[in-house]
């Protein structure tokens, strides 16, 4: 039993080399900026974890500094911790500016992740009991 051969196309020879040249580079790409909005992401949680921690510390009535210190320390790098007292709440704000990676060639703005956390501060008198 004989089988027909299959014509040859001799015009589309290397055309998926020619499309992977163009595909590979635009997923690599997009890879990339994925991960840059991940960082994005990781960013975001960490100020709102730093914000939430320093404004317990200061409504338990920790020393100021020192929870400052520790949202510092918890806080994306360079971001800057704020703290309000008015009434009898405490708001700690957290703010990040988080700038394009290097690897990324692709002209992008900064981006500011920033989270507020306001806390009832605990009332510290004695009981007379």
């Amino acid at each position: 039993m004989n089988t027909p051969a299959v014509p040859r196309l001799r015009g589309q020879r290397g055309t998926v080399t020619a499309e992977a040249a163009i595909v590979l580079p635009l997923v690599a790409a997009f890879a990339l900026a994925l991960v840059w909005l991940v960082s994005l992401g990781i960013a975001q949680v960490l100020a709102v974890d730093a914000a939430r921690d320093a404004a317990r510390a200061l409504a338990r009535g920790d020393d100021e500094s020192a929870a400052v210190s520790a949202a510092e320390r918890t806080a994306p790098d360079g971001s800057t911790v704020t703290t309000r007292r008015a009434d009898d709440t405490v708001t700690v704000t957290v703010e990040s500016r988080q700038r394009l990676p290097g690897w990324l060639l692709v002209p992008l703005p900064t981006v500011t992740v920033s989270a507020d956390s306001t806390v009832q501060a605990e009332d510290h008198r004695e009981d007379p009991d």
